[in-house]
């Protein structure tokens, strides 16, 4: 997938972030408060719910699960509502009402979508194992992102192999024409998106060199067949969220693509 393939979407950006790039902060914000939820977080509205977790090991590629927090989540709940019909919740200031859930918080099983990143560092206890299980049989959906090379891989597995079980959920490879690739615009898989930190025009979009060349769409269904596990790997779909004002040439380049997919993940989600 290319830009140039969806006119609608990069001209919609273009002209949005026009307007919005002088309103909001778009640079990454140090020591960004917590925002847990309450009973009251919730009205109806779509509500960006990020999964905290406990980091054991520090990767090159993340900074546990504040990767990416919170410009992310601001940027794209901003532009799922513009580009789509989609109500996005909001707080009295006219900012998302993005969330920070632990896997333990009742809470959890108000938010129809989790997102979490880093996960070559994540460390579940038993309690976030069981919670996490329950959420993801009672309907949730999880997408984890920007883990790269083999052993941040294997170290992902290992964790997610507690909550489902490898021999009653086996992970599978997403193919191009899943339904999640077409959910609004029709995406042909999982595009490499490198961290603003690591690009350099012209240059390679393989993070991790040689061990993270090849890009992972991959996917965990449950008994009934629907898709509760959505995973990317070997890529930051993320930094073209969180850096879209820092550099028009990294925006161009990756901004479509990573919004594209972003905004049929959440719109596949919302609706199987």
């Amino acid at each position: 997938m290319t830009g140039r393939r969806f006119p609608l979407i990069v001209m919609t950006l273009i002209i949005a972030g026009s307007a919005v790039l002088s309103a909001q902060n778009f640079m990454r914000r140090s020591r960004a408060p917590l925002r847990e939820p309450t009973a009251e977080s919730f009205d109806g509205g779509f509500t960006f719910c990020r999964g905290m977790y406990t980091a054991v090991r520090r990767n090159p590629s993340g900074a546990g699960w504040t990767t990416d927090y919170p410009d992310a989540d601001i940027n794209f709940s901003i532009r799922l509502s513009e580009l789509t019909k989609t109500r996005v919740s909001k707080r009295p200031d006219g900012e998302p009402n993005h969330l920070t859930v632990r896997l333990t918080d009742d809470n959890l099983f108000n938010c129809p979508y989790l997102h979490m990143e880093d996960m070559g560092a994540a460390e579940f206890t038993e309690e976030e194992v069981a919670r996490l299980r329950d959420y993801l049989m009672k309907g949730g959906f999880l997408w984890v992102d920007d883990f790269w090379g083999h052993a941040e891989w294997n170290y992902w597995v290992e964790q997610i192999s507690r909550v489902l079980p490898p021999k009653d959920y086996p992970i599978f490879d997403l193919k191009p024409d899943h339904p999640l690739f077409q959910t609004q615009y029709p995406v042909k898989g999982v595009p490499q998106i490198p961290s603003i930190r690591v690009w350099r025009p012209g240059g390679s979009t393989s993070e991790y060199g040689e061990d993270s060349i090849e890009v992972h769409g991959r996917g965990i269904n449950d008994k009934a067949g629907r898709l509760m596990v959505f995973m990317t790997h070997n890529t930051d779909i993320d930094d073209a969220w969180e850096r879209e004002g820092e550099d028009p040439r990294y925006f161009l380049e990756f901004g479509p693509n990573g919004y594209a997919l972003g905004i049929n993940v959440i719109l596949y989600a919302l609706s199987h």
